[in-house]
């Protein structure tokens, strides 16, 4: 039998969403995709990334450069019999306090000094590697395992404002205590090679980083690009108590990769607070711009697997205005008012979130900041 006439057999057994899920999974590629982030290899010398937190931007003879998805990182280099002696290490959207140490694979410690910092964000560290060793570089704040209270901002849809982002940056430097911020997607108007340097370069006026999942708009061209500048679309970490993972729905749905992944990334944040943040929301709360998954029945699937994990909080982005509302049981927020094109006349305008965290058990509150 043919694979499409097999999909069509399968309706006579399953329902149609299995059958879009296993003919016309359009995520598949960027899950795919997802597991490659964070390793690259070049001669004898590689570099692996643990949990492809960082993509690999360059990777050339002494020269190593890493655009961050986290607040702390840690990667192995391979320095092989080619890669012995002087390194610069360069790293894009980190903590502005973030501190590098690097130890052989005997655990000897290697001396580290920074040799440039043109931005708050950004550090280049420089390094004498021993060649054919492993090399644990570790990078991380001083407060990384702290449990006093602290801040974190969320915003998304900026597409076509990419040129007038910085009245919303000016206000998030401006707001005290942020520590990172989170976007949900539709960071460019069609994620064009230039759109997406350009996002970055804007994002390099913050003074902290800010760590990204993509939307439908980043689909325009290919959507593949995202990851090449910001890594994968799926993936998690902890921060000072609270567990945040960011989720690829900018198809309007999950792969089935995604959830395996997902049943991890939720038992591992049973003991602290549990943050999620995709771009379409499972269930449009409003409905009249059909902002929801493509299928219902997966919606009820993926809330029922967040309501098990017992996750605080979610985010989302998508539809251009602000809400607050409740998915089975889970507090929820939209806020799309990054600068597209905004819903008329609901009053919203142009905003993002901060959200104040008490660890280990209390989100204090989610508190809109408009900008316009």
């Amino acid at each position: 039998m043919k694979p499409i006439e097999s999909c069509f057999a399968s309706l006579l057994l399953v329902s149609a969403v299995p059958l879009l899920a296993s003919c016309l999974d359009v995520a598949e590629g960027r899950a795919r995709r997802d597991l490659e982030i964070g390793r690259a290899s070049q001669s004898d010398v590689r570099v692996e990334v643990e949990g492809g937190l960082a993509a690999v931007r360059r990777l050339a003879p002494g020269e190593l450069g890493l655009w961050a998805s986290a607040p702390a990182l840690s990667l192995r280099l391979h320095t092989g019999a080619s890669g012995g002696g002087a390194w610069n290490v360069r790293f894009e959207n980190i903590l502005s306090d973030a501190v590098l140490v690097a130890e052989t694979q005997a655990g000897a410690s290697i001396p580290v000094e920074i040799a440039e910092a043109p931005h708050p964000t950004e550090r280049t560290f420089r390094l004498d590697l021993p060649s054919n060793d492993e090399i644990t570089l570790s990078l991380a704040a001083p407060d990384r395992e702290s449990l006093s209270p602290w801040r974190f901002a969320v915003y998304a849809d900026v597409q076509e404002a990419i040129d007038g982002v910085q009245d919303i940056y000016t206000k998030m430097n401006d707001t005290p205590g942020i520590r990172f911020a989170l976007i949900s997607g539709d960071l460019t108007q069609q994620g064009t090679p230039e759109q997406l340097e350009a996002f970055q370069r804007e994002m390099k006026t913050l003074v902290f980083p800010c760590y990204a999942t993509l939307g439908n708009h980043e689909l325009g061209t290919r959507d593949d690009l995202y990851h090449d500048y910001f890594g994968r679309g799926n993936y998690a970490f902890d921060y000072r108590g609270v567990r945040l993972t960011m989720l690829d729905s900018a198809s309007a749905t999950l792969d089935p990769l995604v959830y395996t992944w997902l049943d991890g990334w939720l038992e591992g944040g049973r003991d602290r607070l549990d943050v999620v943040t995709m771009h379409i929301v499972p269930i449009d709360p409003v409905g009249s711009r059909n902002g929801s998954f493509a299928s219902r029945a997966e919606a009820d699937k993926l809330l029922l697997q967040l309501a098990r994990g017992n996750v605080d909080l979610t985010f989302y982005g998508h539809i251009h205005s602000y809400y607050a509302f409740e998915n089975a049981g889970i507090p929820a927020h939209i806020t799309g008012g990054g600068g597209a094109i905004p819903e008329r006349m609901d009053g919203i305008g142009r905003h993002f979130l901060t959200v104040d965290v008490v660890p280990p058990s209390k989100i204090e509150q989610v508190a809109i900041v408009r900008v316009d």
